[in-house]
C-alpha cells in the first residue's frame, strides 16, 4: 500500500494511477489528485480538496505551532505551491497555511519559494481591508476634524455627528481590524505580548470608551465631560486601523522583494530539456533526466543540469551564477554550470549532476538557509524586544496616572486617555525585530547575484571583523590547472616510461598537482596501469608498485626519510626551476633516484590586483603553501604577499591559523583542496574557491562560486555594508521608540505645549517599518567593488 501526497488516502500500488517525479514513485486514488499534484507539487492543492466521484474531501491543517529549532528550508520549482509557511523573526514558528505568527503576530511567510510571485494571500487580504478602511474613515475623520478647523456642520448635531461615527467606525474596528484584535488577544493569552498588542490596546480603548459614551453616556464621569459631553474618539480608532492596514500593506509588498534574489535564481532553471535518445531528440521535464544523459543545448537556450561538453564547441553566459560578466568559451570536455546562457553554438553534453545535486539547486539551498539565519547581533535586539512591550504598557499607564493626577489641562481624563492611547500607538517592537533579519536576507541575496555564498548570517557578521586573510597557493593565488613544464630523468631513463609509472601512481592520487602527470601522459599516448600497495603520505607524497617496481614519488624530504640513493644529483636542476616559481617533484624506482618533475600553474590574472585591493582595505595577506621555500618566495615577491610560510602540512595550516588567533588577529582563511580542509574549519572565516573540492566547500562558511581573490574583496564588502546596514536599522528603530514614546507621553506639553494626536502616532508607527524593510532594500544596488 502507498500514500496518495495530496489526500493522504491508502491506495494500492498495483492498480492505482502513478507519477515519477526525482526518481520517485507517486500513487494517486484518483486522476483529480494525480493532475493536482503535477500541478502543485507534494502539497495541498490551492482549494485543499481531493474529488472521488462526486464526493469532495477537505484536508485538514494543523494549527500554528512552536518548534524548538530554525526550520529548514526547501526549494521548490516555478509553480510549485508553497508547502509551510515560517515566521522571518521567530525561528521555530511554522504553519500548514497561512496565518499571523503565534509570537511576533507578524504574517508567515512561504518556506517554500517559487519562480513566480504569486499572490500573497496576506497582502490580498490586508489591501482589500485597506480600501475598506479607508472609504468609511475618511467620512469619520471630516467629521470629527472639521469643526477644529473652523468648518462647522450646522447640518448635524453633535449627537447625530456622533452616531454617524460610530456606524461607519464599527466595521472599520470590528471587521477591518479583526485581525490585530486577534493577533493581539492571542499575544495575551500565549503571553508573547507584541505590536498588535499594543494596537489592539490602543484602538480598543479609544473605540470602547467612545461606544460607551453615545450608547450609555449618563455613565460617563463628569472627569471625561467636555462642555457637559463625553467626547469620543472614532475618528482615532478608525484612523489607526487605516494607517496600520496601509503599513501592513507597505511592509508586505517591501517584504516580498526580500527573495527576489532566490526567484532571480529559480528562474534560471529552464522547464525542459533535449533528452538525445536512439529515437532521436524528446523534449523532456528536468525531474525525468537522470546522470550519464545525453542532452543537445541549442544557441540561446538555457542550460538545463550540470555536465560536460562531449561534442561542439560555444560560448557561454555565466554571469548569473559567477558573477562574471565576460562570456567563457567552451569545448569538448569542459564543465557547464546548469542556469547558464549558451550564447552561440550548439553542443551536446552528458548530465553529471541532476535535481537537488546541480551547482544551482546547491547555491539556491545555501543562500535560502543564510536567509533565514540568525546574526549574533541580533540577540542584543531580542533582549530588548523581549522587555519592550511590558514596558510601554506600563509607560502608557504611567501617561494616564499623571495627566490624571497633574491635571495640566481640563478635562484632566481626557487628556489623560488620549495621551495613554498615544504611547501604546506610537511604540513599534516589530521595526527592532525587523532591523537584522531583513538585512540578513537582502544582504545574502545581494552576495549571491555576485557569485558570493554565505552558509549563514553569523559568518557573515564575523567577515567585517577580519584583519588577517590566509591563502593556500594553488587553485587560490594560482589557477589551479596545474600542467607538467619540465621532465628530466637520471642515467638516460626513457622519459615517457618514468612519465608512465608516475602518471599511474598519481591517478590513485587526490592531491591538485596529480592530474597535471595524468594529462602529460595521455598527451602522448601512454597508458594508465593499475597501482598496487598505494599510500598517500599527508603533505609529502605517495608511494606503490607499478608493473613491479617500487615508486615512490613526492618532495625531495620524503625521499630522503626512505634512504633513496642519489638525491642531491639533481639539486641544481631543482632549484633553477623553484627560482622560476615550479613546483618541483622528485620521483625514485626501486630505491634509487629515477627522476625530476617541474610543474607550473600560472598565477590567475585577477589575483594582483585583487591582493592590492585587499591591501588597500586595510587587511594583512598571508600565504601558506605545501609548497617549497623557493617557489613559494618568489610567489610571494611577485604578488607583494605580507607574509609566506613554505612547506606547510595540512596540520601545519591549521596550527598556523591557531596561532594567528592567539597572537590577537580575526582570521579568514581561503582554500580549495581537501587538505585545506582543516585550516578552513579553524579559521574565524573559511572561505572556500567554488572550483575547489566538497569538503572544503562544506568545511567553509563562506564560498566563492568563480573561485578567485576578488570575490574575498566583495564577501569582506558585502559583510561590512550589511552590518553598517543592519546597525542603521537598530539605531533607527531604537531612536525613533527613545523619542516617539517620551514625545506621545507629553513631555513636550510643559515646554512647547505639543501634544501627539493617536493618529500621528499610529502613522509614525505604521511607516517604521516600512523605513527599516526600505533601507535594507537598499542593499540589492550596492556596489560591492571599488
Amino acid at each position: 500500500m502507498a500514500i496518495d501526497p495530496i489526500c493522504h488516502m491508502e491506495v494500492d500500488e498495483s492498480t492505482s494511477l502513478s507519477t515519477e517525479k526525482n526518481r520517485e514513485t507517486f500513487y494517486f486514488c484518483c486522476e483529480s489528485c494525480r493532475q493536482k499534484f503535477l500541478k502543485f507539487g507534494a502539497n495541498d492543492s490551492a482549494d485543499g480538496s481531493c474529488c472521488h466521484g462526486d464526493q469532495p474531501m477537505k484536508h485538514t491543517h494543523l494549527l500554528p505551532v512552536m518548534g524548538q529549532d530554525a526550520v529548514p528550508l526547501s526549494i521548490s520549482p516555478a509553480g510549485a505551491a508553497s508547502g509551510k509557511y515560517i515566521c522571518p523573526m521567530c525561528p521555530g514558528i511554522e504553519s500548514d497555511v497561512p496565518a499571523a505568527c503565534s509570537k511576533c503576530g507578524m504574517a508567515l511567510e512561504p518556506q517554500t519559494l517559487t519562480a513566480e510571485e504569486g499572490n500573497d494571500p496576506e497582502l490580498v487580504s490586508m489591501t482589500h481591508l485597506f480600501w475598506i478602511s479607508f472609504v468609511l474613515s475618511l467620512p469619520v475623520f471630516l467629521l470629527a476634524m472639521l469643526p477644529h478647523v473652523g468648518v462647522p456642520l450646522t447640518f448635524l448635531s453633535t449627537n447625530a455627528s456622533h452616531w454617524i461615527q460610530l456606524i461607519l467606525s464599527t466595521p472599520v474596528v470590528l471587521y477591518c481590524g479583526a485581525p490585530f484584535f486577534v493577533r493581539g488577544w492571542r499575544s495575551v493569552i500565549t503571553w508573547n505580548l507584541n505590536m498588535f498588542t499594543l494596537i489592539a490596546l490602543g484602538t480598543g480603548a479609544a473605540y470602547g470608551f467612545s461606544l460607551v459614551a453615545v450608547l450609555f453616556p449618563e455613565i460617563i464621569p463628569q472627569a471625561f465631560l467636555q462642555e457637559g459631553v463625553a467626547k469620543v474618539y472614532f475618528e482615532s480608532a478608525a484612523v489607526i486601523i487605516t494607517l496600520v492596514l496601509l503599513g501592513q500593506v507597505l511592509e508586505l509588498r517591501a517584504r516580498k522583494q526580500t527573495g527576489s534574489a532566490i526567484r532571480e535564481l529559480l528562474s534560471l532553471t529552464p522547464p525542459t530539456a533535449h533528452l538525445v535518445t536512439d529515437d532521436g531528440d524528446q523534449e523532456v521535464s528536468l525531474d525525468q533526466l537522470h546522470v550519464g544523459d545525453r542532452l543537445r543545448v541549442k544557441p540561446g537556450e538555457i542550460i538545463p543540469v550540470d555536465g560536460l561538453i562531449r561534442e561542439g564547441k560555444s560560448t557561454l553566459d555565466e554571469s548569473m551564477i559567477t558573477g562574471e560578466p565576460v562570456p567563457v568559451e567552451k569545448s569538448e570536455g569542459d564543465d557547464v554550470i546548469g542556469g547558464t546562457i549558451n550564447q552561440t553554438g550548439s553542443f551536446l553534453m552528458t548530465a553529471e549532476k541532476v535535481g537537488q545535486e546541480t551547482t544551482l539547486s546547491r547555491i539556491i539551498k545555501m543562500v535560502s538557509e543564510a536567509q533565514r539565519s540568525r546574526a549574533p547581533i541580533q540577540s542584543t535586539a531580542d533582549k530588548v524586544a523581549g522587555y519592550f512591550v511590558p514596558a510601554v504598557v506600563v509607560i502608557s499607564l504611567i501617561t494616564f496616572a499623571v495627566w490624571a493626577i497633574v491635571q495640566p489641562e481640563q478635562p484632566a481624563l481626557v487628556y489623560a486617555l488620549v495621551n495613554a492611547i498615544a504611547v501604546l500607538i506610537i511604540a513599534c517592537p516589530c521595526a527592532l525585530g525587523l532591523a537584522t533579519p531583513m538585512s540578513i536576507m537582502v544582504g545574502v541575496g545581494r552576495g549571491a547575484k555576485a557569485g558570493v555564498l554565505i552558509k549563514n548570517a553569523e559568518y557573515l557578521e564575523s567577515l567585517e571583523t577580519i584583519d588577517t586573510v590566509v591563502v593556500d597557493k594553488t587553485g587560490t593565488l594560482t589557477r589551479g590547472k596545474p600542467t607538467l613544464s619540465n621532465l628530466k630523468t637520471v642515467d638516460g631513463l626513457d622519459e615517457n616510461k618514468l612519465l608512465k609509472l608516475v602518471a599511474s601512481l598519481e591517478s590513485s592520487s587526490e592531491h591538485p598537482l596529480a592530474n597535471a602527470f595524468i594529462e602529460a601522459a595521455k598527451q602522448k599516448v601512454l597508458s594508465i596501469v593499475e597501482v598496487q600497495d598505494f599510500s598517500s603520505i599527508t603533505g609529502q607524497g605517495v608511494t606503490g608498485t607499478v608493473e613491479g617496481h617500487t615508486v615512490l614519488f613526492g618532495k625531495r624530504q620524503l625521499l630522503e626519510d626512505r634512504e633513496v640513493i642519489g638525491i642531491s644529483e639533481m639539486d641544481h636542476n631543482a632549484e633553477a626551476w623553484q627560482s622560476e616559481a615550479k613546483t618541483v617533484m622528485f620521483a625514485a624506482v626501486d630505491g634509487k633516484l629515477a627522476g625530476l618533475f617541474a610543474v607550473s600553474d600560472p598565477i590567475k590574472e585577477s589575483t594582483p590586483a585583487a591582493i592590492d585591493r585587499l591591501h588597500k582595505m586595510g587587511l594583512k595577506i598571508v600565504m601558506l603553501t605545501g609548497d617549497n621555500q623557493q617557489t613559494a618566495q618568489a610567489v610571494a615577491e611577485q604578488l607583494g604577499i605580507d607574509e609566506y610560510h613554505a612547506e606547510v602540512s595540512p596540520e601545519a595550516k591549521h596550527d598556523h591559523v591557531k596561532r594567528m588567533q592567539k597572537e590577537g588577529q580575526r582570521v579568514a582563511f581561503a582554500g580549495d583542496g581537501i587538505n585545506d580542509a582543516p585550516a578552513l574549519a579553524a579559521a574565524d572565516v573559511g572561505i572556500a574557491m567554488g572550483t575547489g573540492t566538497d569538503i572544503a566547500i562544506e568545511s567553509a562558511g563562506v564560498t566563492l562560486v568563480k573561485g578567485d581573490l576578488h570575490g574575498i574583496e566583495q564577501a569582506i564588502a558585502l559583510s561590512r555594508i550589511t552590518m553598517r546596514n543592519i546597525r542603521q536599522n537598530l539605531f533607527f528603530a531604537l531612536v525613533y521608540n527613545g523619542l516617539g514614546i517620551p514625545v506621545a507621553a507629553g513631555v513636550l506639553y510643559p515646554i512647547l505645549g505639543v501634544l501627539l494626536n493617536p493618529m500621528l502616532a499610529a502613522a509614525a508607527m505604521s511607516f517604521s517599518s516600512v523605513l527599516v524593510i526600505g533601507n535594507a532594500l537598499r542593499l540589492r544596488i550596492v556596489s560591492l567593488s571599488k
